[in-house]
């Protein structure tokens, strides 16, 4: 069955706030970030810095050139800027030898400490609320979709997608390529 966004299937109540969605796009959008050595190193650095400061991850893809993600982040703690830091560093020290590709930062960039994988910034929203969370769920699993790098969000193998499927969330076969699910999010 096509995705229909008038009839997902509604997500389970989440006890615990704040849940923030983050975009994290790659320097120059290079399409990087999908492959190796960036994506195990991305996931090393998520485990540390999860294990010194804990968050949790309610949804998430990796896109070649950004990543999309939900957090929620324990009582009281909205330090959120600081995980970041850390996940974005211990992945480019992790990766700057597989990097050099000629390519040599301006100034300003060497100044700032600026990575070559990542942009300076990311975009957070706070989530509202569970109509809000499942809005930016369903935008996070059916973004290769949208990009068109999947068929289904099933045949993407970066995201909470199958989680999601394997909790009774969505169905298997949610997120196909219908053109109402396109014009949802662009």
């Amino acid at each position: 069955m096509p995705y229909n966004p008038r009839h997902h299937v509604p997500l389970p109540p989440r006890p615990r706030w704040p849940h923030l969605f983050f975009t994290l796009v790659s320097f120059r959008r290079r399409p990087i970030l999908c492959y190796s050595p960036i994506r195990p190193a991305l996931r090393s650095a998520l485990i540390e810095v999860r294990q010194r400061r804990p968050f949790d991850i309610d949804a998430w893809v990796l896109m070649p050139d950004h990543l999309h993600c939900i957090w929620t982040l324990p009582t009281g703690d909205t330090d959120y800027s600081t995980r970041w830091a850390l996940i974005k560093r211990l992945v480019s020290r992790s990766c700057a030898h597989e990097m050099d590709d000629g390519w040599r930062p301006s100034t300003s960039r060497v100044k700032h400490r600026d990575s070559i994988i990542w942009q300076r910034r990311f975009h957070e929203h706070m989530i509202r609320d569970e109509r809000d969370f499942e809005r930016h769920a369903d935008y996070i699993h059916f973004n290769p979709v949208k990009h068109r790098h999947a068929d289904s969000a099933a045949a993407w193998p970066f995201s909470t997608f199958h989680r999601y499927v394997r909790e009774g969330i969505y169905p298997a076969d949610w997120g196909g390529t219908t053109h109402a699910a396109r014009v949802e999010w662009e």
